[in-house]
């Protein structure tokens, strides 16, 4: 169950009204593959194509991931590790699964540090996840992790504990995984890092978590199905078009909110996955997120009163686990008495309601987006819709919502002036344009 409300943006749209009918036509550039980056459209399928390849590998790996302990170190960056951290920590570890760890995302010792002692003296098994396997982050990372396993057990049983998710034919770590005998999966050609979450990458850690993997794939399965109705009603339209008209109306900046913490690392995948896709040509939405209540005694100033140049989009869930009620005070030191007995969804679901109304009349457009639970169900609702959501925002846009050709210029610049062989003049001339 997607249902997304507009009514909070309504009043927002004037003279540049959602424009369904370049919804429709973007839907079906993306469903005939006609358009710009159809070669990356895999991702649509994935639901079926995952379950006809490696869904028995991958369940059989991730029962023997936690026969071997209790931990799973999962090396990326990007899309190799945001989707599987955002259903990590969205849906949560279940009793007996493996606890994940990431590592690879980033440069720093310290954080770096902090994960080796996190994992301490416990037995854990690595997924490497990288489709050339030399992006230098990640392979850093997996330099340091690969050697801790072999410490610990000796290289012949450090290799039985890689799982590597790579290229299905050929890169680095396609070549390093075959000459050691890891066990590998396929980072598939036709799907962007960014839309991956559907496939090994994003599954096999889940799985080996405990998370309901076939029960995810069977609700994706069934959301796309549903959300390729072509009419208004489909709230990917609602969504795309809506954001859009906002868009052309001087609204550059969205704003993703959640009242859910545990919903924090799916606005980071979200970021990724709207800022490589639509930020290009000197166009793009600018995708920003915050985390409520908290942000509201932060953030909550600058969004109520700063430049009106935000919307601001809500997701919610229609069933949260509760059972949590205000206790009464017999002091009532701080007058909330009034709210004994009652349960902290009512009072959040209040709070929602109150703040919507304030942001709304500041000059901050309100979409809604509900879904079912904070669950496998959730979790793979959200998915689909987000990512088709995405593809036709962006084919509205006038853009190729399936490439990132800016990613690397900042990979040149870095490789250069760490000295990597092959880059010695630009590393030159970029030393002296740094002096």
């Amino acid at each position: 169950m997607i249902h997304v409300d507009l009514t909070g943006a309504a009043p927002f749209f004037g003279a540049h009204t959602p424009d369904y009918a370049a919804a429709e036509a973007a839907h079906r550039t993306l469903s005939e593959k006609t358009g710009a980056g159809s070669d990356f459209l895999g991702w649509t399928e994935l639901p079926r194509r995952i379950r006809e390849t490696e869904l028995a590998r991958i369940l059989a790996a991730g029962k023997t991931i936690r026969e071997k302990g209790d931990a799973l170190v999962v090396v990326g960056i990007g899309g190799s590790y945001l989707g599987a951290r955002a259903a990590y920590e969205l849906i949560g570890r279940r009793e007996g699964g493996a606890e994940l760890l990431f590592a690879g995302n980033g440069l720093s010792a310290a954080t770096l540090r902090d994960t080796i002692e996190k994992l301490g003296d416990r037995d854990f098994c690595v997924n490497v996840v990288s489709k050339s396997g030399t992006t230098l982050e990640p392979a850093l990372g997996f330099r340091v992790f690969r050697d801790l396993l072999i410490k610990k057990y000796g290289e012949e049983e450090a290799n039985s504990r890689i799982f590597a998710t790579t290229d299905a034919r050929r890169g680095a770590l396609k070549s390093e995984a075959d000459a050691a005998g890891w066990e590998s999966f396929v980072v598939p050609d036709d799907v962007g890092g960014r839309y991956s979450v559907l496939s090994a990458v994003g599954l096999l850690p889940l799985c080996a978590t405990g998370i309901d993997i076939q029960k995810i794939l069977t609700v994706a399965e069934e959301t796309f199905a549903s959300l390729g109705e072509r009419s208004e009603a489909n709230p990917c339209w609602q969504y795309a078009a809506a954001r859009q008209a906002l868009y052309k109306s001087g609204k550059a900046v969205e704003i993703l909110a959640c009242y859910e913490p545990r919903f924090r690392m799916m606005a980071e995948w979200w970021k990724q996955l709207y800022g490589e896709s639509e930020g290009k040509n000197g166009l793009g939405i600018f995708p920003a997120s915050v985390e409520y209540n908290a942000d509201l005694h932060s953030m909550g100033q600058y969004i109520q009163e700063g430049p009106r140049h935000l919307m601001e989009t809500v997701v919610s869930f229609a069933s949260l686990p509760g059972g949590y009620t205000v206790p009464a005070d017999a002091h009532d030191g701080d007058g909330l008495n009034y709210l004994a007995g009652h349960d902290f969804n009512e009072i959040a679901a209040i709070a929602r309601a109150a703040v919507k109304t304030a942001h709304i009349e500041g000059g901050v457009p309100n979409l809604a987006i509900e879904v079912t639970d904070m669950a496998e169900t959730g979790f793979a609702e959200l998915v689909c819709f987000f990512e088709l959501a995405c593809g036709i925002s962006g084919y509205m846009e006038g853009v190729n919502p399936f490439d990132q050709p800016g990613v690397e210029a900042y990979k040149k610049n870095m490789f250069a002036l760490l000295g990597k062989p092959g880059y010695e003049e630009m590393g030159e001339e970029l030393r002296k344009r740094l002096r």
